[in-house]
């Protein structure tokens, strides 16, 4: 059974095509990430998927139902949106009996969801005393409370230091083994590859990739980096490797080898019988972020000229007295 499917999703913003024909197929259960530069369109996605705003084109169900009925499915879906707000001179304990409140839902909700996210014990305290990661724990406890099948996070870990991360990962593993089905928009793909079993890859709106993280780290590829000693016998040294077959590149002064961990001690081994000493010589695999940033792109600017030319080929689906704010093109 799939949670979310949509196809041939689409959004535009005057001549901008924030989401391009997006075709998902999310399964139930477990926590898939859903990832992409700055600006491709993960939160309008959600956006439409949760009814927020309506699409320019295709279609999509999420639990069964449609998404031009969101209605049908809202009490099934939990959502984190941006910041989450709080009054902060109220308890977290009130603040949630409020939001219960208001969206009819049972009280003895709040105490289950507060065991949940780990606050047992510091629900009666001020959220204004609360830390960022505590803040963000209070939010998912409100996306909770309906008891969701389905939630939807965007960036729950934004602003967080490193224990906060760690702890919003747990708590989002935990979730998943519930049965529950997590869909989690992060830039942070360290976090990503961490808890994710699913990934979804959009670039400017159009998909790259949709399936198991696996089939993803599939297209890694294992790097020995070397480094002469001396500088000068740089290009000897790589020309010793070529000569055994072993292709290589440049990057930041050392020789990027393809070569596995076990070849280290033969990479070794042909430099010293070159006559050179090596200063480094060291293995790594590749992670979801070097993945990533091969299919996206390895810096904003490549990302940028990618956007632009991909607009020049756009011809406007309004006519010229359409007009579209900034605020809608930066939600985008």
């Amino acid at each position: 059974m799939s949670a979310i499917i949509t196809q041939g999703l689409t959004k535009r913003f005057g001549d901008l095509v924030a989401v391009d024909r997006l075709n998902l197929d999310i399964p139930e259960g477990g926590v898939v990430g859903f990832v992409g530069p700055n600006g491709s369109g993960k939160s309008t996605t959600i956006r439409m998927l949760l009814g927020l705003i309506n699409p320019s084109a295709g279609s999509g169900e999420v639990l069964g139902a449609p998404i031009s009925k969101p209605a049908a499915y809202a009490h099934r879906v939990g959502a984190l949106i941006e910041s989450p707000s709080f009054v902060p001179s109220l308890s977290a304990r009130a603040n949630l009996r409020s939001l219960a409140a208001l969206r009819g839902l049972p009280t003895t909700r709040v105490a289950e969801v507060v065991d949940t996210v780990g606050l047992s014990g510091r629900e009666r305290d001020l959220v204004k005393t609360y830390s960022l990661g505590m803040k963000q724990r209070l939010a998912i406890a409100a996306a909770l409370l309906p008891d969701p099948e389905l939630l939807i996070l965007d960036e729950p870990t934004n602003g967080l230091d490193p224990a906060g991360i760690v702890e919003v990962r747990i708590l989002l593993q935990e979730l998943g083994a519930q049965g529950r089905t997590l869909l989690v928009s992060s830039h942070l793909l360290s976090e990503i590859e961490a808890a994710c079993s699913q990934v979804v890859i959009i670039r400017f709106g159009e998909m790259l990739f949709s399936g198991p993280l696996a089939e993803l780290m599939v297209r890694t590829t294992a790097h020995v980096k070397v480094a002469p000693e001396h500088e000068q016998d740089a290009v000897r040294l790589a020309e010793l490797y070529a000569a055994r077959g072993w292709g290589f590149r440049q990057a930041n002064g050392d020789l990027v080898v393809e070569a596995r961990a076990s070849d280290a001690p033969e990479l070794n081994r042909v430099a010293a019988l070159g006559g050179i000493t090596l200063r480094k010589l060291s293995a790594y695999e590749d992670t979801l972020e070097d993945v990533f940033l091969e299919m996206t792109g390895a810096t904003d600017g490549d990302n940028a000229l990618f956007r632009s030319r991909r607009r020049a080929k756009r011809q406007p689906l309004f006519s010229q007295h359409a007009s579209v704010t900034d605020k809608e093109v930066d939600d985008a």
